[in-house]
């Protein structure tokens, strides 16, 4: 359970630098803490936001793993939580750190109470198309296959031995169990992250066009709000966490 508390933290993180800060500038309707606070928001609410997507990304190759036994009966031990803890952080740092270094930039997005990344203005000193690209391919597209992947050989696997057990009460219940588990998982991780990429490559594909203020508030709504709903489908779901 090394990668729920990694998870926890970052969403305690996205809850900190995310929520308070977004609800006292709201609060006063612009954001008051300049460029270098709006910086070190959107760096932190974005970490902790990369942290919990990655968090289940190495949550769900465990499980895939452990399930599914590609590797045989290799078993997990706490320094292979460390390094995928580690890989966590890593990724998350590569996606949030490149705007502090001229790679794009963090500035208030949407209603202008919070801030991210630069992904809906063509400024060419700040390569911003690049790091769309990159932030979609990298940071979406993949996260996304590992996930599908992963859970879907779960939900196979699982499947494949309620039918070799002939379907008993209660194999058919840990089936029916494992698999709401898992759509909750998925539907969770979309509902965070597709409104970013949508948004991100709307824009990236319709340059120049126009946009309001709103639409671009929505993608930062969905992706901090896992903050609140991840708790409930990776902890309050999970048996022996309870």
């Amino acid at each position: 359970n090394y990668i729920l508390v990694n998870l926890a933290v970052a969403d305690l993180c996205m809850a900190c630098f995310g929520f308070t800060v977004t609800f006292y500038t709201s609060w006063n309707g612009y954001f008051v803490f300049g460029p270098m606070g709006c910086a070190v928001e959107g760096f932190f609410a974005t970490l902790g936001g990369q942290v919990a997507l990655w968090s289940l990304v190495v949550l769900a190759i465990e499980r895939y793993i452990v399930i599914c036994k590609p590797m045989g009966n290799f078993r997990f031990s706490s320094s292979h939580a460390m390094m995928g803890i580690a890989f966590t952080w890593i990724m998350s740092i590569s996606c949030a750190a490149p705007p502090l270094f001229g790679w794009s930039r963090y500035i208030p997005e949407g209603m202008q109470c919070s801030c991210g990344p630069d992904y809906y203005t063509h400024n060419p000193d700040f390569h911003n198309e690049s790091y769309v690209v990159y932030m979609f391919v990298v940071h979406f597209i993949i996260p996304v296959a590992i996930i599908f992947f992963s859970y879907g050989r779960l939900v196979c696997k699982v499947r494949e031995a309620a039918a070799q057990q002939q379907e008993s009460a209660t194999t058919q219940k840990a089936e029916k169990e494992v698999t709401r588990m898992v759509i909750l998982m998925v539907l969770g991780f979309l509902m965070a992250w597709t409104p970013y990429a949508a948004v991100a490559f709307w824009i990236f594909t319709n340059k120049g066009a126009d946009f309001s203020a709103t639409l671009m508030a929505v993608p930062a709504f969905f992706s901090k709000s896992s903050s609140l709903y991840n708790p409930i489908i990776y902890v309050l779901m999970n048996k022996q966490v309870r």
